[in-house]
C-alpha cells in the first residue's frame, strides 16, 4: 500500500483532483478523466453537458469503458476488442512527462475506426514514448455509430442551433475545450495544440480544421490517412445523397421506433448493433453550424481555420481493406476496356497512371490515390494557398513478418511508428503483424516520433522537410526517411478532374473515386 501511495500522481482540474501512477521516473498516466458528463438517458443525442464536480481525489489509473460499438463479425489486423463498453465513455488520458512543470506542447489523438468502432485503452496508442519527447499526449473517446451521427428532424428541433447529427464532433470539441482549460495542471501549454488522428481520426481532423465551433481550440493539425469524403446535408439531398433528417427518419422506421423518445429508451448495445445490421453509416452531417459546408468547399474557399498541418498516407492503404476493391479484371484487355467506359477522355491517362502491365498493383494504387493520396495532396495543397506551411509524408515501409500476408504498408501501418510501439514487449492488435525490433526499426520510429513532436512544438517536423510549397515536396518515410519532391507525378491532377467534373452535377455522388468501382465519368459539354 506505501508503495502505491508513493508512485500515485496529483493533479487538480476545475472539477476536482485526480491522481494518476507513474509509468516510470520520466512519465506519468492519468487514465479515465470525464471531460463532460455521461451522455445517458435525456442527454442521448445531446451536446455534451459539463462535468459534475467531485469532493476528494478521483482516481485516475484505469481506462474508462470503450464507446459503445458493434461487436466484431470477423477477425482482421485490426480487431482489438475492448474490455469493456459503456454509453457513459466521455473520458480521456493523459501521459506527461515528469520533468516538464509547464509550457509543454500538446497533442491529442483522435482514434479511427469508420466513426463505429476503436478506443482509446488500445496499447497501441500508448502514449509514453510520446511524452518521453517532452511532449504532453491526451487520447480522447467519443460518441460512434448512432449514438454519435444521428441527424433527425425531432432531435434537430430540440437543438438551440436547431441541428442534428455531429455529437461525436461535438465531443471532440469538448475534450478540446477541457484541454484548454485544465492542461496547464499537467504541464501543458494551452496555446499549443495539436489534433492528430487516423482514418476516421485523420477525417475528424479534417472536419475540426474546417470547423469555426473550433476555432482557436488547436495550434496545428496532423491528417494521417484521411478521406474527405462527401457528406450528407442536413435538410437538402444533394450528390446523390438522402438529407441526413431522412436517413435518421428512414433507421428510426428501420429499427421499429416511432420517435426519438422511442429510439432514447432503448439499451445502447442493442441500439448500436440492430442499427449497423440495418444499414446506418455513421458519418459527420453537413449542418450549417458546426460544419457549414462540404469539407471540399470550405477547404477551396480558404475558410478553415488557419492552422500548420502534416498530412499524408501509406503506401499499401487497400491492402489491408480489400473488401472496398473492385473485382480484378480477368486479363489486360479486360482492364482496359472497363478504363475506356469509365474514364472516356481521361483513359489515356488513367492508363498511364494505373498500366494493365501489373493488373493487381494497379488496381491497389489507384483506389488508394482515388482515397487517400488525392487527399492528403489536397490538404497539403489547400493549407499553402493560405499561407499556412503544410508538410506532406509517404509512409512506404514495410518489414518482414508483412510479407507474407501482403500487407506492405498497410492501413494505419504508421501508427506503431508514431507512437513508439516498436519491441518484443509491445502489445499489438491480435493479428497485427510486429515489427522487428532491429536498429533499422527503432531509428526509424525514434525519427517519426521526432517529426511528430518537433511539428507540435514548433510547427516544422525538421530542418530538413521542406514544406509542400517548396516544389511540391515530402518526406519518402522508407527504410529511412528521405525528403524527396512530386509524389506520384500525375495522380494528384487525375483525381482532381475526375472529381471536379462530378461535383459539378449536384445528383451525383463524387467520392467514389476506388479505381474501376468508379462510376463512369461524364465528359463536359
Amino acid at each position: 500500500m506505501k508503495g502505491l501511495l508513493l508512485a500515485l500522481v496529483l493533479a487538480a482540474t476545475h472539477s476536482g483532483q485526480v491522481a494518476g501512477v507513474r509509468v516510470d521516473a520520466a512519465v506519468s498516466v492519468y487514465k479515465g478523466i470525464p471531460y463532460a458528463a455521461p451522455p445517458v438517458g435525456e442527454l442521448r443525442w445531446k451536446a455534451p453537458a459539463p462535468v459534475a464536480p467531485w469532493q476528494g481525489v478521483r482516481a485516475a489509473t484505469r481506462f474508462a469503458p470503450a464507446c459503445v460499438q458493434p461487436k466484431s463479425t470477423s477477425v482482421t489486423v485490426y480487431t482489438d476488442v475492448p474490455a469493456r463498453m459503456s454509453e457513459d465513455c466521455l473520458y480521456l488520458n493523459i501521459w506527461r512527462p515528469t520533468r516538464v512543470k509547464r509550457g509543454a506542447p500538446v497533442m491529442v489523438w483522435i482514434h479511427g475506426g469508420a466513426f463505429s468502432g476503436g478506443h482509446t485503452a488500445s496499447h497501441i496508442f500508448d502514449g509514453s514514448e510520446l511524452a518521453r519527447r517532452g511532449v504532453v499526449m491526451v487520447s480522447t473517446s467519443y460518441r460512434m455509430g448512432i449514438l454519435g451521427f444521428l441527424a433527425h428532424p425531432e432531435l434537430s428541433a430540440e437543438s438551440p442551433q436547431h441541428v442534428s447529427g455531429n455529437y461525436g464532433l461535438l465531443d471532440q470539441i469538448a475534450a478540446l475545450e477541457w484541454v484548454r482549460e485544465n492542461i496547464a495542471a499537467f504541464g501543458g501549454d494551452p496555446a499549443n495544440v495539436t489534433i492528430f488522428g487516423e482514418s476516421a481520426g485523420a477525417l475528424s481532423v479534417m472536419d475540426l480544421v474546417a470547423s469555426p465551433r473550433a476555432k482557436g481550440l488547436f495550434a496545428k493539425a496532423i491528417a494521417e490517412s484521411g478521406y474527405m469524403v462527401a457528406n450528407a446535408e442536413l435538410r437538402k439531398s444533394r450528390y446523390g445523397l438522402p438529407s441526413a433528417e431522412n436517413i435518421g427518419v428512414m433507421t428510426a422506421k428501420a429499427l421499429g421506433a416511432g420517435n426519438i423518445r422511442d429510439l432514447r429508451a432503448r439499451d445502447a448495445v442493442d441500439l448500436i448493433e440492430t442499427s449497423n445490421k440495418v444499414g446506418f453509416v455513421p458519418l459527420p452531417t453537413v449542418d450549417g453550424w458546426l460544419l457549414p459546408d462540404q469539407l471540399v468547399d470550405i477547404y477551396d474557399r480558404g475558410e478553415q481555420n488557419h492552422v500548420p498541418m502534416l498530412v499524408g498516407f501509406n503506401a499499401g492503404e487497400l491492402r489491408s481493406l480489400r473488401v472496398l476493391l473492385p473485382p480484378t479484371p480477368a486479363n489486360a484487355a479486360d482492364y482496359e476496356r472497363q478504363v475506356q467506359e469509365r474514364f472516356k477522355d481521361l483513359s489515356g491517362a488513367y492508363l498511364k497512371q494505373y498500366p494493365s502491365s501489373n493488373l493487381t498493383e494497379s488496381v491497389l494504387a489507384a483506389s488508394r490515390d482515388g482515397l487517400y493520396g488525392w487527399t492528403a495532396q489536397r490538404l497539403a495543397l489547400k493549407q499553402a494557398a493560405i499561407g499556412q506551411p503544410s508538410y506532406l509524408y509517404f509512409f512506404n515501409h514495410s518489414y518482414p513478418s508483412e510479407v507474407p500476408m501482403d500487407l506492405q504498408a498497410f492501413h494505419a501501418s504508421e501508427i506503431p511508428f508514431v507512437f513508439g510501439q516498436i519491441g518484443p514487449n509491445v502489445e499489438l492488435p491480435g493479428l497485427w503483424p510486429r515489427p522487428p525490433d532491429t536498429p533499422e526499426e527503432r531509428a526509424l520510429s525514434n525519427a517519426m516520433m521526432g517529426y511528430w513532436t518537433s511539428f507540435a512544438r514548433t510547427g516544422v517536423p525538421s530542418a530538413t522537410w521542406k514544406t509542400y510549397a517548396q516544389g511540391e515536396s515530402y518526406m519518402e518515410l522508407g527504410d529511412k526517411p528521405v525528403p524527396s519532391a512530386h509524389l506520384l507525378p500525375g495522380m494528384y491532377a487525375l483525381t482532381e478532374e475526375l472529381i471536379a467534373r462530378r461535383r459539378k452535377a449536384p445528383d451525383q455522388y463524387w467520392f467514389i473515386n476506388i479505381g474501376l468501382a468508379t462510376p463512369p465519368t461524364r465528359v463536359p459539354q
